[in-house]
């Protein structure tokens, strides 16, 4: 009998996970809302999944595993920040009020507000408290300053990288959807949005390669990355993941999503660069899974690759979904990019920066170091 009730409750839990994977849209698509004819088209998509352009190991034997999983789920020392992060308010007016050049906010992880000659693009936005199906795993480091969809201006193109929660976010794209223009994806990513009630129409697909003409000032283009896809338990590599290039009238902006480090910086950079801002991850990597997240050092080849003229590390600061401390990111870029003579950004989250003016107030041509009035890192 013991043995009935305890087969009873394993299976009963087993069926409340998978219903729950099944009913929750957080989850995303479902089969009605996806094209599987125009994924097959795709030169990308192979045996049923999209491939990198190199080959891509997830998990490498770099290290030892049972350590890195063990440190993950019990923490680091200084795994996150002792208080709450310091932040500027956001002013939503002063950044749209900006006509010219390159401006933007980061407002931590990998969702920075862009406004290039007065069109406003948003990158990967997260405004929820974790990174994750359920709010008690992968929560957010707290700020001095909350940040949510309501203090932002209204918006020309939500731009999206790939479908992992800390970058595709199902209340934020709820919340947003009635202050954006546009929302552009890759491909098989806009069968998330359409299940979240997101109009067809304003929603715009890129394979690698494919460009979307916004208007006449502002043209973004669909890059490779090296890394991988899925919200849930069988759906791995069913949507594309990419980088962006952002083109406006005389400036150049590349937004790298994730990835590992590969050739393809160096022939986007070859094809596309050279570029006035570079947006790379720096933050959540391990020896172990190398290929699909760059390392600091690598986070600062690929900006040379890339021709890129200054970088402003992305992917940290935010959540701890790696088992370094929360400041090793920057402190291990800063120091690559001294050697390697980089121009490097290192914003108060919040903080509005005008490139063009700031990277001449503020540069150092002897160690080619970008810093604001207040450091982020004291």
């Amino acid at each position: 009998m013991t043995l009935i009730i305890i087969t009873s409750i394993i299976v009963s839990i087993i069926l409340g996970i998978n219903l729950f994977i099944w009913l929750h849209p957080t989850f995303g698509a479902k089969k009605k809302f996806i094209n599987q004819e125009k994924l097959e088209l795709s030169p990308n998509f192979k045996n049923g999944k999209f491939q990198n352009i190199e080959s891509t190991t997830m998990m490498t034997s770099e290290g030892s595993r049972a350590d890195v999983m063990k440190k993950f789920f019990t923490g680091v020392d200084n795994g996150k920040p002792s208080e709450k992060l310091q932040t500027v308010k956001f002013n939503k007016d002063e950044f749209a009020s900006k006509d010219s050049g390159i401006n933007y906010s980061w407002l931590g992880h990998s969702t920075v507000l862009i406004n290039i000659n007065g069109q406003i693009i948003i990158t990967d936005p997260v405004f929820t408290k974790a990174a994750s199906p359920v709010p008690f795993f992968n929560k957010s480091f707290d700020f001095e300053n909350e940040y949510s969809v309501d203090i932002l201006p209204e918006i020309d193109v939500v731009l999206i990288s790939h479908d992992h929660y800390d970058h595709l976010d199902y209340k934020t794209i709820k919340k947003i959807d009635s202050k954006t223009k546009k929302f552009v994806v890759p491909l098989g990513v806009e069968a998330h949005l359409l299940r979240w009630g997101i109009s067809a129409e304003k929603i715009e697909i890129a394979d690698w390669g494919n460009s979307i003409r916004v208007n006449s000032d502002l043209l973004l283009t669909s890059t490779p990355a090296r890394h991988f896809s899925g919200r849930g338990t069988r759906d791995r590599d069913k949507t594309l993941w990419c980088s962006w290039v952002i083109e406006s009238k005389n400036e150049k902006v590349f937004f790298g999503g994730d990835s590992g480090y590969g050739n393809h910086f160096k022939d986007i950079g070859e094809k596309y660069g050279p570029f006035d801002l570079t947006l790379i991850e720096c933050g959540q990597y391990n020896e172990n899974w190398s290929q699909i997240h760059a390392m600091p050092e690598q986070t600062i080849q690929a900006h040379i690759d890339l021709k890129g003229k200054t970088l402003l590390p992305i992917h940290w600061s935010k959540f701890r979904l790696s088992v370094h401390t929360w400041t090793e990111p920057i402190e291990r870029a800063t120091k690559a990019s001294i050697d390697k003579k980089v121009s490097v950004q290192n914003p108060i989250i919040g903080e509005i920066i005008s490139l063009n003016k700031d990277v001449i107030e503020n540069y150092d041509s002897d160690i080619q170091i970008f810093t604001t009035a207040v450091p982020q890192i004291k």
